[in-house]
């Protein structure tokens, strides 16, 4: 397995440091059976601005509880924001996370352990703003032990799925795309992740990503095309993805997104994550899963879904993200031929 990624978070500022540098991770927590509850946390590190911050975000059947939290940094042991610990127990192979007593009434004391290598690749995009956008970007899948309290029940979590996703630099995209979608399906043998960023008019702005094996083996994708079914509100409902990997293997996955939540507006994504806020501040809100909040009534479309994926007569489970612009100009539209076959 790689160790070339130093997994540590930087949390002081060097000399040459840009101003909008971040170090950032996140974790998902999802059933290997497809089952609820969905849980998307996170936290990040902004040396020159003298920030950490981090969220929760809980789905169940019937809402969304979030918990944002935010402090100085320099008011850290650089390991901690918030109710929220963690612990690089080894480089890119085992982390620990511990979520104290909060709000949403969820509490963990995790361990996760990478199934596969990781995919590491870099964001370079020059945005329509005139901005440039460049930072390093991972994900890897994993399993975890452990203990999920919530509500006072506890139960295991033992071999419950999760993909985790770092981001080091400085990331400033702005306008011009159309669709997006970080896609984390994990089967029992490898999981297929990739990013795909689409601008207005359909073209590719950006791809990256791998099938990355338990048996050690990254391959890279080298191309995605999607037939998506969204309802009215931009909500995913169901889709087909083909990827294309660089060994000339060939992937065509069905997804079941039905599950309902994971709005990653009650994260603070859509502008809020670096924020200065001082110490210790904390917001905390329910979203009822009633088609009351959408992609549309919030402030962020970016939308975690946990999802039951098929693929060749398997069933696996992950994390279906997307996002549709709420422009005008913007209309979805499938690149994936109904009439190809799988290879």
């Amino acid at each position: 397995m790689s160790t070339e990624f130093d997994d540590a978070m930087i949390t002081t500022t060097a000399a040459d440091m840009p101003e909008k540098f971040f170090d950032r991770f996140m974790f998902n927590l999802h059933p290997d059976d497809g089952t609820s509850p969905s849980l998307v946390l996170g936290a990040g590190a902004y040396p020159p601005r003298d920030v950490a911050d981090g969220f929760v975000v809980l789905s169940t059947p019937t809402e969304q509880r979030n918990l944002r939290f935010s402090t100085e940094l320099s008011a850290t042991d650089g390991a901690s924001v918030g109710p929220l610990r963690w612990e690089t127990v080894e480089d890119n192979k085992v982390w620990r996370l511990v979520l104290g007593a909060n709000r949403t009434g969820l509490e963990l004391d995790l361990t996760w352990r990478a199934r596969a290598p990781y995919w590491l690749g870099s964001v370079d995009v020059e945005n329509a703003d005139g901005n440039t956008t460049s930072f390093d970007h991972l994900f890897q899948p994993g399993r975890y032990e452990g203990t999920l309290t919530l509500d006072g029940e506890s139960q295991s979590v033992a071999g419950w799925y999760g993909v985790r996703d770092r981001s080091r630099g400085v990331r400033t995209m702005s306008g011009g795309q159309g669709l997006h979608v970080w896609y984390q399906a994990q089967f029992p043998d490898r999981a297929i992740g990739f990013l795909l960023v689409e601008d207005r008019e359909g073209g590719r702005i950006l791809l990256e990503g791998a099938v990355m094996h338990e048996d050690g083996e990254v391959d890279d994708v080298t191309d995605v095309v999607h037939d998506l079914v969204f309802t009215d509100d931009n909500d995913l409902v169901s889709g087909t993805v083909q990827v294309t990997t660089a060994a000339g293997r060939t992937y065509r996955v069905d997804a079941d997104a039905t599950g309902g939540g994971g709005y990653m507006a009650g994260g603070g994504y859509g502008g809020h994550h670096g924020k200065v806020r001082g110490r210790d501040h904390e917001e905390y809100d329910v979203y009822p899963l009633d088609g009351s909040v959408n992609a549309k009534t919030l402030d962020s479309a970016l939308t975690d879904r946990s999802s039951t994926f098929t693929w060749d007569g398997q069933t696996g489970y992950g994390i279906f993200e997307y996002a549709l612009t709420r422009s005008s100009s913007y209309q979805y539209q499938p690149t994936l031929d109904p009439t190809t076959a799988e290879a």
